[in-house]
């Protein structure tokens, strides 16, 4: 299993980022995918959740309504769009997958070396 986050960045409170992952080494079609993200000096926060087919999502309170998950099944690919972002949301972001395929169970713990976002003026 091999999972490859890309699109981080630096960029101003009220911007956007994409961020993407590349999957391989499984079947990405038959697993919720999530995004999780760590901030300095605190513990993995989970952010967003997808199911196999991309059809229901879900969001921690504190991104609903600003950030956007989707995937690519065809390309192996998961993205979170991120827009009217904050300080708060500063932290290394990763893609995880679900220990089960087609249900949602609890992720494995991040394997990858993630993507930074930093929000500062």
């Amino acid at each position: 299993v091999q999972l490859v986050e890309s699109g981080g960045g630096l960029v101003q409170p009220g911007g956007s980022l994409r961020l993407s992952c590349a999957a391989s080494g499984f079947t990405f079609s038959s697993y919720w995918m999530y995004w999780v993200r760590q901030a300095p000096g605190k513990g993995l926060e989970w952010v967003s959740a997808i199911n196999s087919g991309g059809s229901s999502t879900n969001y921690a309170d504190s991104v609903k309504g600003r950030f956007t998950i989707s995937r690519d099944n065809a390309k192996n690919t998961l993205h979170l769009q991120m827009n009217s972002l904050k300080p708060d949301d500063t932290a290394l972001y990763y893609c995880v997958r679900d220990r089960t395929p087609y249900d949602r169970s609890s992720y494995y713990p991040p394997g990858s070396q993630g993507t930074q976002v930093t929000v500062s003026t």
